[in-house]
């Protein structure tokens, strides 16, 4: 299999203990909104056009997750759903957590796949490649 880069730099697939996953780095932004939201058109758009169907691992580590930032998450998440077949999230407050799925119910989107919420990337990408 060819292995590919991302736009935000992941190999694609990623392949962790013999199971293939898409890691989306949204971590690490801070406070710049801007270049959050270009990288994750770009990485929706990627994902889109893989006509792949994997498990999907994503790190918010180090971002703020402003009330825009959620909104088009949740909106590209949603579009993605078909590619996706499970889905980790790293990185999000309790608070950030409420926020998110707050936010899921004012659009009216329901995430048909798995969705957990780790502290730890490692026990998240095992939870991943797992039946």
């Amino acid at each position: 299999m060819a292995y590919k880069r991302s736009p935000g730099g992941s190999m694609f697939p990623y392949n962790y203990k013999g199971g293939d996953l898409f890691g989306l780095h949204y971590g690490s932004f801070f406070d710049d909104s801007e270049a959050l939201l270009a990288r994750m058109k770009a990485e929706e758009e990627f994902f889109a056009n893989s006509l792949r169907q994997l498990p999907l691992w994503i790190d918010f580590y180090e971002t703020s997750l402003t009330g825009a930032v959620l909104t088009e998450f949740c909106r590209s998440m949603d579009r993605l759903g078909s590619r996706i077949t499970k889905m980790a999230i790293v990185g999000c407050s309790n608070r950030d957590k409420r926020r998110l799925a707050q936010v899921q119910k004012k659009l009216g989107i329901t995430w048909l796949m798995p969705v957990k919420y780790f502290n730890d990337p490692e026990l998240a990408k095992i939870w991943l490649v797992s039946e």
